[in-house]
């Protein structure tokens, strides 16, 4: 019981997705999740310590920051991956420690590196085990499951794929898959970690283009970590920049995105100049060759040139 019936590829879209500018009353203050001086450790290698972040209701935030800082470590703690050494994630201001699994998981989703599927799974059935907190074990399948799977498949453009294994899709159409999972799960807060690894340029645009469309049309929050310093600054609201296991600095990308802060958190010279597509800031690195200083006015104009 609680296991949908098999249902054909092209069964998917019987149940109708929501119009576009259809109310979704699903999401409409949002949930408060914060760390409260965590500190987390694998083993006794403590890589987070004594950390305090808010993250903004409704808003899509990017942790960056160098290799090894602890981006990864941090999203596994807000989702209660990783017990903490000390310190508290708090949801709603109550310790995530304290909330039953099943109710967690409806209100925050998590997207990991590299998530296995199933062998010769299919993608609906994948998408389908999103509805799993939802369900108790004497529930059977209904309308508003269905109606859950479909929206996910819609959003993510994957109905075409409902009937194909997911072992036999490119990178790009599997990160789409997982995030439709992850959709039909239904959380208010959505955190992912590296979802444009591996992925072509045109892929990565696809799936940041879809996170972007859950925030707007759902209020959902996302928390991402990201490793292009220049797609978080076009995507994200917020940024989380971390540094040797602690959060260097928070703000909008024109904030934490400053040639300054780029030196001392990833020992980069780079220019900080406007994004000519959507008018944040756009990180230029400086390498040891290809500088631009073989033009007279821009060495001129360098300040790590002439001080």
């Amino acid at each position: 019981m609680g296991t949908p019936p098999a249902q054909e590829a092209g069964d998917v879209g019987t149940s109708r997705p929501r119009e576009a500018g259809e109310e979704d009353t699903r999401h409409k203050t949002g949930h408060e999740l914060r760390a409260n001086h965590l500190s987390l450790a694998y083993d006794t290698r403590r890589v987070i310590d004594d950390l305090n972040l808010d993250v903004p209701r409704a808003a899509i935030t990017a942790i960056v920051g160098a290799n090894g800082c602890g981006k990864s470590t941090l999203l596994r703690g807000l989702a209660r991956l990783l017990r903490p050494m000390a310190g508290h994630v708090l949801l709603d201001g109550e310790s995530i420690s304290k909330s039953p699994a099943r109710k967690l998981a409806r209100t925050i989703g998590i997207l990991p590196q590299n998530p296995q599927a199933p062998e010769s799974i299919t993608v609906v059935d994948l998408v389908r085990r999103g509805r799993h907190p939802h369900r108790s074990w004497y529930q059977q399948w209904d309308r508003a499951d269905d109606v859950a799977v479909a929206d996910a498949l819609h959003m993510t453009g994957t109905v075409d794929l409902a009937g194909r294994r997911v072992d036999e899709l490119s990178g790009g159409q599997r990160q789409r898959v997982w995030i439709a999972m992850a959709l039909a799960q239904d959380p208010d807060i959505l955190l992912l970690d590296e979802p444009t690894t591996f992925l072509d340029v045109t892929h990565q645009l696809e799936v940041l283009d879809l996170l972007l469309e859950l925030n707007r049309q759902r209020s959902g929050t996302v928390v991402m970590v990201l490793h292009d310093l220049n797609l978080a600054a076009r995507y994200a609201d917020h940024l989380v920049l971390m540094r040797a296991g602690a959060v260097h600095a928070v703000g909008r990308p024109d904030e934490v995105l400053t040639e300054e802060l780029i030196a001392e958190t990833f020992g980069l010279r780079a220019r900080v100049v406007p994004d000519p597509v959507s008018g944040g800031p756009l990180v230029v690195p400086i390498g040891k060759f290809h500088t631009g200083n073989d033009h007279p006015d821009h060495a001129a104009a360098d300040p790590l040139v002439n001080p």
